[in-house]
């Protein structure tokens, strides 16, 4: 896993920064090529203005004609003046080649590297007839062209036609770049960002490297922990640090391993409590029906006994009963008819069915309500399942002579039935697992010798079931109260319903 995200991190980087500088060097190249070609373009304009404008200068006539009969004589009696002017303009604009024709394209000056140089590719004797033509026609050229030839590389090329008296266009004044394509600079250029990109990419690697590190860390903590679940080890936990996403993931995790390892303890304990209530009225009963059998258990016994197991018998079908509660529920096949009914009186009723037991333990009881009638829209068999089982509850874990009190009150169309007895209570650490599935706070089963830890788990799904709410109080060692609420309503509504 972590080798797969570590992987998918770098190429989605490297990804990245591969079209990001592709795209750059593009945009990049494309800007310098069409800024050198307009500083190229207004170069070779200034340097053909300059020399043309000399040329009529020095002929004393201003810009009309050039005085001399023949422009071929007048090209050699000032050729050392004119190659004057070209040199010292090459000073200040480099790669500019600068040719003077005449009307039919013959070079008759040009700058003195090429003049020298008569066998190099550079060496001309004519410039091509179609600029000339052009020139003639439109009185100038500026664009791109070739010198020598199809083959050779283009040149940015700028042309204006010298004049005298006798002929508009006596000859060509040509004005050049060296090379066009700038293949120099475009290399230098490619070179930069293919370093740059290389050292940024060298340092996203680096940056990459730990970030992932840091991000798959937890998770490789949670794979192994996982495994270790697989294998029903639920104490693993894994390290939380920082306060991202991350963090609350691993934070998360080790609530479900808690959660996890809560419920294996008290499926452990469910386990051991269903076996031992299992058991034991089983022997109690088998015992003493073998006894009633072979005589062992005098006649006159037979009553006692047959009550004994007849108490069995009720411990074990509530047992089985619970179970099949679960199982219904779980599977989602319990369904609930609600229907108006008077809680004050269902709870009066609970409350007689434990008088013996409340005598027994001389409980200081209370019994409160808003009103005599109190109706509820509810499903009157579950919520009395409900109330009964909170209540049996609190008569276990109340102490002698304690106080033992039923309360119901309504508030904004909800009823408030609450439970409370002085007692044994519960630990503040495990009142967050009271409604969890084979919960028992009396694991010594001094007690509650019957329970299972199921009552609660399924008084939580029926309110959950009515959209209603359940919570519990307690102080460890001093009380314990529970409520629930219920849907309220009105006498004079129950025959709309």
């Amino acid at each position: 896993m972590f080798k797969s995200v570590f992987t998918k991190y770098i190429s989605a980087f490297i990804l990245i920064l591969f079209v990001s500088f592709t795209i750059l060097a593009t945009v990049l190249g494309s800007t310098v090529n069409n800024y050198a070609q307009s500083q190229k373009s207004d170069s070779i304009v200034k340097v053909a203005d300059t020399v043309l404008g000399f040329m009529y200068w020095r002929d004393g006539n201003g810009s009309d004609s050039l005085s001399v009969n023949s422009f071929n004589d007048y090209i050699k009696e000032n050729r050392e003046t004119l190659l004057g002017v070209i040199y010292a303009l090459d000073e200040y604009t480099e790669d500019i080649n600068t040719y003077i024709t005449d009307a039919a394209g013959n070079v008759l000056l040009q700058n003195e590297s090429f003049s020298e140089h008569d066998e190099s590719e550079y060496s001309l004797k004519k410039l091509p007839a179609d600029i000339i033509e052009l020139v003639k026609e439109n009185g100038s050229f500026s664009g791109t062209g070739t010198l020598m030839g199809a083959n050779s590389p283009k040149h940015l090329i700028y042309a204006l036609p010298i004049s005298n008296y006798s002929n508009p266009t006596c000859g060509v004044l040509f004005v050049c770049t060296s090379n066009f394509s700038l293949p120099e600079l475009n290399r230098s250029m490619i070179r930069t960002v293919i370093m740059t990109c290389l050292w940024i990419l060298l340092a996203t690697m680096i940056a990459v490297y730990f970030i992932s590190e840091r991000i798959t860390r937890p998770l490789k903590y949670m794979n192994r922990a996982a495994k270790s679940f697989a294998n029903g080890h639920f104490d693993v936990r894994v390290p939380v640090t920082g306060k991202d996403e991350i963090s609350d993931l691993a934070i998360a995790f080790n609530s479900m391993a808690g959660s996890l390892s809560n419920s294996d303890e008290l499926r452990r304990s469910f386990l051991a409590n269903v076996s031992h209530d299992l058991r034991t009225p089983m022997t109690t009963i088998s015992g003493f029906i073998d006894g009633i059998i072979d005589g062992t258990i005098p006649k006159d016994k037979h009553e006692y006994y047959l009550d004994v197991i007849r108490t069995e018998v009720r411990r074990l079908s509530r047992l089985v009963s619970s179970l099949l509660d679960i199982t219904r529920i779980q599977a989602g096949e319990r369904k609930f008819t609600k229907s108006a009914f008077d809680i004050c009186e269902m709870a009066r009723i609970i409350l007689i069915g434990f008088e013996q037991k409340i005598e027994e333990k001389k409980l200081d009881v209370e019994f409160i309500c808003d009103n005599d009638k109190m109706f509820a829209w509810a499903d009157r068999d579950a919520i009395y399942q409900i109330l009964y089982n909170i209540c049996d509850n609190a008569v276990k874990f109340s102490g002698e002579g304690a106080k033992y009190r039923i309360t119901i009150t309504e508030k904004n169309k909800k009823i408030y039935v609450s439970v409370y007895n002085e007692g044994q209570g519960i630990k503040e650490e495990e009142l967050a697992f009271v409604f969890e599935r084979f919960y028992k706070s009396d694991k010594s089963r001094g007690l509650d010798k019957t329970g299972v830890g199921l009552g609660m788990y399924i008084a939580k799904t029926i309110i959950d079931a009515h959209e209603e709410s359940i919570s519990v109080e307690s102080e460890y060692g001093r009380y314990c109260e529970f409520t629930f609420t219920l849907p309220y309503i009105r006498e004079a509504e129950i025959s709309k319903k």
